[in-house]
């Protein structure tokens, strides 16, 4: 039982992992092609993927209490990592399902560095898009000086937020 229930969550949540990777690459593109409708819907969409990860997460913790409980093993320490507490469940299976688990956990771990691969691209890409601005702006407009101030005197950043650029000149 508890095999067949820690597989079950390991596929969904390969599956939701997936899908994350495909959403995130909708979430690039759309950032590229500043369709920030699209922007908004896939982002509504990662919150839901993220939110069933959440669920899949807690049912699996769940699943390791119930493992402790039954085997009564020392070797299941309370300090034991995520990682820590599926090999000591998967140590005591038989090879076969074993070696499954252990398949499906490395596809999901590949899947989630993917994904995070993925992010980090997006975050640089945005990050070199902010820069360029800033440096076109402190160019362009030189007696701000590179600083922005509010109504109270206090510095604020130069995120551009509330700044509307005409595309000609």
């Amino acid at each position: 039982m508890i095999y067949e229930k820690c597989r079950d969550i390991l596929l969904q949540e390969c599956e939701l992992i997936q899908n994350a990777v495909i959403v995130q690459d909708k979430i690039r593109q759309a950032v590229t092609d500043r369709e920030w409708a699209i922007f908004e819907d896939h982002l509504s969409a990662m919150n839901s993927i993220e939110i069933k990860m959440e669920d899949l997460e807690n049912e699996r913790e769940k699943l390791f209490t119930v493992f402790k409980t039954l085997v009564h093993e020392q070797s299941f320490s309370e300090t034991l990592d995520d990682k820590g507490k599926f090999y000591a469940l998967v140590s005591i299976l038989p090879e076969n399902q074993r070696n499954d688990l252990t398949s499906i956990y490395r596809s999901l771990k590949f899947e989630a560095i993917k994904l995070r691969m993925a992010n980090d691209a997006l975050f640089t890409y945005i990050t070199e898009v902010k820069a360029t601005l800033k440096e076109f702006f402190d160019l362009a407009f030189p007696e701000r000086g590179g600083k922005m101030y509010t109504k109270e005197g206090t510095h604020f950043s130069n995120d551009m937020r509330s700044m509307v650029l005409n595309r000609s000149f």
